[in-house]
């Protein structure tokens, strides 16, 4: 368990702390002494980057904001190239009625579903825009989207093809998936999205991925009463993902 860090807190775990924001760059050099004392500027340099980086602001650094301020001081690593996105401008593959069942996936136990204090009315299933039968990691899109030079992963979650559900940034932290919709809201990626000859937009899921996408967004809406809409990505841009139309799909009856 996390120990909490707050105004008061005194030891190595604050000089960690104070250490991190001074390397981060999402507020501009803290400027701390590195002196394991939790005092009115190590607090006003945590609340600086809560709200920087879209955390609830409460000076208070636990699980989430220790996260989120890890992944921003954490250099990008080099890993396989991101994919071709162009097959994300095709218009919206057929809905695919399969009939799929949530169930628990294979990680389910050691997975982490927090609550927050950020306000969260509305899901949004994305696609990786990866190829068909390809497996992807959390650690790649990581490294594509620091690549572009945000602090972290723009999902709070990632579905890989086995049905594992795998924890992005803290949930917390207000996401980077769809511009102009991430205050509010939960966003949840799947990997695949394209053809395997990766030219053209497609619902790749396969039956874990489907299973596991149920059973996560049904665990969502009930730890996250607000909740009060299941959507897709290409309900607010002009593109395929998640490569199928979430209000023709069984995610879209959840909420």
């Amino acid at each position: 368990m996390t120990t909490l860090l707050k105004r008061g807190s005194r030891g190595a775990a604050v000089r960690d702390l104070q250490a991190m924001l001074n390397a981060q760059t999402i507020i501009g050099m803290a400027d701390l002494a590195v002196d394991g004392d939790f005092g009115a500027k190590t607090d006003a340099a945590v609340r600086a980057f809560q709200d920087a980086a879209g955390l609830v602001v409460d000076g208070v650094a636990g699980r989430q904001t220790l996260t989120a301020l890890k992944q921003a001081t954490t250099p990008a690593k080099p890993g396989r190239p991101e994919p071709d996105k162009s097959a994300m401008q095709d218009d919206v593959p057929a809905a695919d009625r399969r009939i799929a069942v949530g169930k628990r996936p294979s990680n389910a136990d050691s997975l982490r579903l927090e609550h927050t204090a950020r306000p969260i009315d509305e899901i949004i299933i994305h696609c990786a825009a990866t190829p068909e039968g390809k497996d992807f990691t959390v650690a790649d899109i990581r490294a594509w989207h620091k690549q572009r030079g945000w602090s972290d992963i723009g999902y709070h979650y990632v579905v890989y093809r086995d049905g594992r559900v795998m924890e992005g940034r803290p949930i917390g932290q207000v996401g980077a998936h769809v511009s102009g919709h991430n205050t509010g809201t939960i966003g949840i990626c799947y990997v695949g999205g394209v053809s395997a000859d990766g030219k053209t937009a497609k619902d790749t899921r396969t039956p874990d991925q489907r299973s596991s996408l149920l059973w996560l967004v049904m665990q969502l809406v009930a730890l996250h009463r607000g909740v009060k809409k299941v959507s897709g990505h290409n309900e607010y841009a002009a593109k395929a993902c998640p490569s199928f139309d979430v209000r023709k799909d069984p995610l879209g009856t959840l909420a």
